[in-house]
């Protein structure tokens, strides 16, 4: 008996298993795409308007930020280490994304020129890395043995 049997429907996400990677991958550049038209938008709305009010969330980014949580954490349940580091990496783009908009909102309240979000973007490549890394291994596999 599987320890989270009753809470999580295990079946379904082993039947889906070997396609994880490359879903995390896909929704990993899917979040980047999706911050560079955020980022436009949150330009737009901050010049029509001079309250910070006016700035509200990207619904396409906030739905591939929680696809991507929840699709890693699929992926901790069946791949323990990898779905680990992956989680940790997803939740810190997570985390990053939901500050820069809080930065921004400060940035349109006090009148600032908008800068670039620098830290979700290095947060998401270093999540692209490595689920380039769990969704490519096959081609990455004969240089890493030959270290290992």
């Amino acid at each position: 008996m599987q320890p989270l049997q009753f809470l999580v429907p295990l079946e379904p996400i082993e039947a889906v298993e070997p396609y994880l990677p490359a879903v995390i991958l896909v929704l990993v550049l899917a979040n980047m795409a999706t911050r560079a038209l955020a980022h436009r938008t949150y330009r737009k709305q901050a010049a029509a308007s001079d309250d910070d009010e006016a700035l509200s969330r990207y619904a396409p980014h906030s739905a591939t930020n929680v696809l991507l949580v929840l699709v890693s954490f699929a992926f901790l349940i069946v791949e323990p280490h990898g779905g680990m580091v992956m989680s940790v990496l997803v939740l810190g783009v997570f985390l990053t994304d939901v500050f820069e908009f809080e930065s921004r909102k400060v940035e349109a309240r006090n009148g600032l020129d908008f800068e670039q979000p620098k830290a979700a973007v290095a947060a998401s490549v270093i999540a692209l890395l490595y689920a380039g890394f769990q969704s490519l291994f096959e081609f990455v596999a004969p240089f890493w043995n030959a270290v290992v």
